[in-house]
């Protein structure tokens, strides 16, 4: 089982760095220059300047990192709890389909440990390129700087149940995001209810919903330095299964290699012969949440018009995705991928995995956007893979597709940090 864990954590003074609403970012990986830019001027000790960083002159952006983490150490803007704790954060957000809804995650360092059933699972195939980056990052921070998101099982709300009677006095920190999403942050260092959370937790096993390679990247540390201690845990916000919370969004597909028109014609062929085809209005191209064959909305830059795709018969995705279990077999990222790009459009995984033609998107607007601007030729809008489906997926050892999921909200960086030394 899980090895779940109270830490002491590295954090910010508030009294040094005034407000935690004026130190945290979003993940690294969703920030762009102009993002970065802000954020870093928002305040000199905000974690995008260690998360993301910029060296100066041309220099070592990772030693750049650990020098102003260790000036911040230094400056009382960082500092180490004296005694281990839980953190429990409650985020209540409005979701891009309009909900608002309160998530609750328990912050703790985690044994890292190799992934397998009872202990640690992904649930999703990643992408070559972060691990290197986040590695050389670890080893120059010697300190995990943004949190794993990971769920885990609990329908008698056991770990959070222990933490709920200290919740009753002030946050000690609270910082709204750019997208609304108020943040709350206690830390609870009370022996028994980390018992309690402690006993729950050893129970379940965790399934990795955000931060594979955060995850990766800290197995390969792990093992470079060698033998016990701090750096063979990670730091991870865990949120229970059953938190009324916890939603998936899609992550919408787009492609720029359908330009020529034997492609082209190809690929409308294949549409014609085996979706049921439907002209709908612009604000439908996201089909609603659902069970059922593969749905999806399509928008392409030629024709510039609105459709909706029933896949007319699952035994094409069940024959593509023979030697898959049936979970798998009726994930519509992984439909869409099996018979569309792999199918009729010839990509490899290698294509797949380096965006070698291939796109992704969050939002509607932006992958409509995308389309029209002719940036990219055409997109497919996806439907929200159910938390049911995320589980059964992963319990049968199979990871889906690169971005088959988006939780929402994200979980900030720099509400605290995990010292691995």
């Amino acid at each position: 089982m899980a090895d779940v864990q109270a830490f002491r954590a590295l954090r910010y003074d508030l009294g040094v760095v005034g407000s935690l609403q004026s130190v945290i970012a979003p993940p690294y990986d969703v920030i762009d220059p102009a993002q970065r830019a802000a954020l870093a001027a928002r305040s000199p000790h905000n974690v995008v300047n260690i998360d993301l960083p910029e060296a100066p002159l041309g220099g070592d952006a990772y030693e750049e990192a650990a020098r102003l983490l260790e000036l911040w150490k230094r400056q009382g803007a960082v500092v180490r709890d004296a005694t281990p704790a839980l953190f429990a954060l409650q985020q209540d957000y409005t979701g891009p389909d309009g909900r608002r809804l309160t998530r609750r995650g328990i912050f703790a360092r985690v044994r890292v440990e190799e992934y397998g059933a009872g202990r640690i699972r992904p649930h999703e195939r990643t992408h070559p390129g972060p691990k290197e980056d986040r590695l050389r990052l670890t080893r120059a921070t010697k300190a995990n700087l943004s949190p794993i998101f990971s769920l885990y099982d609990d329908p008698a709300n056991a770990a959070w149940g222990a933490l709920e009677p200290h919740l009753g006095s002030d946050p000690w920190g609270v910082a709204t995001d750019a997208d609304g999403t108020l943040n709350q942050l206690w830390r609870i260092d009370d022996g028994a209810a980390i018992a309690r959370v402690k006993m729950a937790m050893g129970e379940t096993e965790l399934l990795i919903a955000d931060g594979h390679h955060r995850y990766e990247t800290a197995r390969v540390y792990a093992e470079e330095i060698g033998g016990e201690g701090d750096h063979r845990y990670v730091l991870m916000c865990l949120v229970a299964l059953q938190d009324p919370g916890l939603t998936i969004f899609p992550t919408h597909r787009l492609l720029n290699k359908v330009k020529e028109p034997e492609v082209q014609q190809r690929l409308g062929k294949y549409l014609r012969e085996h979706f049921e085809i439907t002209q709908v209005e612009t604000s439908e191209l996201r089909p609603p949440d659902g069970d059922g064959p593969l749905t999806m909305g399509y928008f392409d830059a030629f024709h510039q018009q609105p459709y909706r795709l029933v896949l007319k018969d699952q035994a094409l995705a069940d024959a593509a995705l023979a030697d898959y279990p049936e979970p798998y077999r009726h994930l519509d990222t992984a439909v869409l991928e099996a018979l569309i790009f792999k199918g009729v459009l010839g990509m490899t995984e290698d294509d797949i995995s380096h965006l070698d033609g291939l796109g992704y998107s969050r939002t509607d607007e932006e992958a409509l956007e995308l389309v029209q601007s002719k940036a990219y030729d055409c997109a497919f809008f996806l439907r929200g893979s159910p938390v049911r489906q995320v589980q059964e997926i992963a319990a049968a050892g199979v990871n889906m597709p690169p971005k088959s999921t988006f939780f929402y909200p994200k979980v900030p960086t720099g509400l605290m940090f995990n010292p691995l030394a």
